[in-house]
């Protein structure tokens, strides 16, 4: 990743005295610790969980969760419980994601083999108990029939509608089922969660080839081992559009077993779909979102396709222009796309990268997301030290998110740079939700927030990219949807929701990311303290809007393509075939030959029939913007509002109603989709 230590671009020759908050002087450099704290002091514990002051801890905290369970189990089927059956049930999802969401974190970010393996062994223990529990058809009775007779305690509208979602949890798992159909059941499930680790596996591992199958003078362009040549990647940076063309059709050469995974994969969904009573998989994966049906779905991805068609053939031809005044003619080719999309970005928006990091120290963006939220939700990020113990890395930070008057409302550990051996996709984990305690107190949510920035070095903070505030900003989004979030259950805090809402929080603050106004309240020249010149923040807000309508359309095709894969099963053709005619259709680039670049699309795993969630998150999000921020993004009155109205129920509420109740309109297809069209004209 390109590092940027010495400041470039001209200079108003004005002096400026660079002053930082203490939460900007803290993010300038890596967490430092007292020396009242780093000497003589015992370890905390990860998270400040005594147990866990070294890895044995998760054996010990295995057996208390297995324990609790038996105990809560008892207490859903007593017939003197003295409480309704919906806390029962969360208490019990609690006790197992308190465990299982920490585990799962530290099991790929601990840098301790002994720590990531005992994180591993719990995962499979819990995984195993939570197993059994959807299988147990005592709880499931009566969870059954509460839900039809009612409990013996009073229950209100998020009672009903909790106890709802946990039954309806219950049924996707196959509890309904005969015995000897919820074992094949069960095999269904383990044999999909065995080929969706493998397919993801194998999504990124590179491709080789003969060196004497391709030209002599590419053969010393990529990395080489012997006899074959080893591709891990694209090459979309490389200026040759030979080099990107050979990369492109050997990397995403067609793999027999990566194919053949994928289609078990689909057939076993397709199978257990059919086995709990639905049509196919996607009328199972759409039960309970926000657009409820595959056929709502296709409806909203064609009716997109067909208005942004026109637009991305816009967008194709400037490119081509642009690739053709660098001496090379002809169309622009799949593998040409990325390379000129990223030269156009900053060559028609007359942007120097380097230029624009100088005003984006880690330090300054995170003074403008704390302006922006004490602004908007009367909150404030507080830098606090960790403890000995309490952080896997001693580079993590820990913020503390405090309201005006209710005080502290959660914590936010910020991992945020890049070291060996850490995943490199940017997430949102939850470590605890949040929910209303039985002593009156509420549990204080806490997440991390894990990026790959570049590690200050000496004084040269962390100097972010475009793309790179832009993702700091999302996380944050996520966050700021847990910290709010003051359900009653932690089983619909925060990003609990419908995965085709889940985003919208952390996408609507990419809008606050790159919004001109919003850059100018923080960007800050880290050497002389220069505030960001108005024009350049515009430029970079301009930015923004080059391409969209051929980014989506991309977005649509992969989309349709997951729509189409999830619809129905056996296919009539390969899936190599159906994504090449899907691709003809419905994208401004043909398919070529001997290219399947959807076998190293891991996104079929984790949102099987779902991946048009993003193009809903964006929809709403956009409309949410140009409601009410667009004019004001500092808007206080909206800020309350979007807390008040939609953040601060998480999943407690039905998506549509959140939605209606800010903007006054409920939400459909013709909403969704003119929201996004709006973007282009806008």
């Amino acid at each position: 990743m390109h590092r940027i230590r010495i400041p470039h671009g001209r200079h108003s020759g004005k002096r400026f005295v660079t002053k930082w908050s203490s939460l900007g002087t803290a993010f300038n450099s890596k967490p430092k610790k007292s020396l009242f704290k780093s000497v003589g002091r015992s370890s905390v514990g990860l998270f400040n969980i005594p147990h866990l002051t070294d890895y044995t801890g998760f054996y010990l905290l295995k057996e208390q969760v297995l324990s609790e369970a038996d105990d809560l189990v008892q207490e859903v089927c007593s017939k003197s419980r003295q409480r309704t059956l919906v806390k029962i049930f969360d208490n019990l999802s609690d006790s197992l994601c308190r465990v299982a969401d920490m585990a799962d974190f530290i099991r790929i970010a601990h840098p301790n083999n002994s720590f990531r393996q005992a994180a591993e062994d719990t995962c499979i223990a819990v995984s195993s108990l939570v197993e059994t529990l959807n299988t147990n058809q005592d709880i499931y009775k009566a969870l059954k029939h509460v839900f039809t007779n009612g409990d013996l305690y009073h229950m209100d509208e998020i009672d009903k509608r909790v106890t709802e979602l946990f039954l309806f949890d219950f049924e996707l798992s196959g509890i309904h089922l005969s015995k000897i159909d919820r074992e094949k059941f069960v095999c269904l499930n383990q044999n999909i969660l065995m080929l969706g680790a493998l397919f993801m596996e194998n999504c990124h591992v590179p491709s080789e080839i003969l060196r004497s199958a391709i030209p002599k003078n590419l053969q010393n362009v990529f990395s080489w081992n012997g006899s074959y040549i080893r591709l891990n990647g694209l090459y979309s940076e490389n200026n040759s559009p030979l080099v990107r063309e050979a990369a492109y059709k050997i990397y995403l050469h067609p793999n027999k077993q990566q194919s053949e995974r994928l289609d078990s994969l689909l057939k076993s969904r397709f199978e257990m779909a059919n086995l709990a009573g639905f049509q196919t998989f996607g009328h199972r994966a759409l039960k309970g979102t926000l657009v409820k049906h595959p056929d709502n779905v296709m409806e909203f991805l064609t009716t997109l396709s067909n208005s942004f068609y026109t637009k991305s053939l816009e967008d194709l031809e400037m490119l081509k222009k642009l690739k053709n005044s660098y001496g090379f003619n002809g169309p622009i080719e799949p593998w040409d796309m990325t390379h000129y999309a990223n030269i156009a970005r900053l060559s028609f928006s007359q942007l120097n990268s380097q230029e624009i990091s100088n005003y984006l120290p880690l330090g300054a963006c995170m003074e403008g997301l704390n302006n922006l939220f004490n602004i908007l939700y009367e909150v404030t990020l507080e830098y606090e030290e960790t403890e000995n113990g309490e952080v896997w890395s001693n580079d993590v930070y820990k913020l503390a998110v405090k309201h005006k008057t209710d005080g502290v409302l959660g914590y936010i550990y910020c991992d945020f740079f890049e070291r060996v051996g850490k995943p490199l996709q940017d997430c949102h984990f939850t470590i605890q939700g949040g929910k209303q305690k039985d002593d009156g107190t509420y549990q204080k949510p806490m997440v991390v927030l894990m990026l790959n920035l570049p590690s200050p070095l000496g004084n040269t903070p962390s100097l972010l990219t475009l793309s790179m505030l832009e993702n700091v900003f999302h996380e944050f989004g996520h966050a700021m949807h847990s910290m709010l979030g003051r359900t009653r259950y932690q089983h619909v805090t925060g990003t609990r929701c419908s995965t085709d809402f889940a985003e919208v929080p952390s996408v609507l603050m990419e809008y606050f990311a790159l919004d001109s106004r919003v850059l100018c309240s923080f960007a800050k020249h880290w050497v002389t303290g220069e505030p960001i010149p108005h024009e350049l923040a515009l430029k970079c807000q301009n930015m923004k809007k080059l391409l969209f309508a051929s980014d989506n359309q991309l977005q649509i095709l992969y989309s349709i393509v997951d729509q189409v894969f999830h619809s129905s099963y056996p296919f009539k053709k390969d899936t190599s075939e159906i994504v090449s005619d899907l691709q003809n259709e419905y994208y401004f680039l043909k398919s070529v030959p001997n290219v399947s670049w959807h076998l190293r699309f891991g996104h079929f795993v984790g949102y099987g029939a779902k991946y048009y969630s993003y193009l809903t998150s964006r929809a709403i999000a956009s409309k949410i913007w140009n409601t009410c921020f667009k004019k004001d993004p500092f808007n206080a009155v909206m800020g309350s509002r979007l807390k008040n109205e939609v953040l601060k129920y998480g999943g407690e509420l039905r998506p549509e109603l959140l939605i209606e109740n800010l903007l006054g309109e409920a939400p459909s297809n013709k909403m969704l989709a003119e929201s996004l069209l709006d973007e282009i004209n806008s």
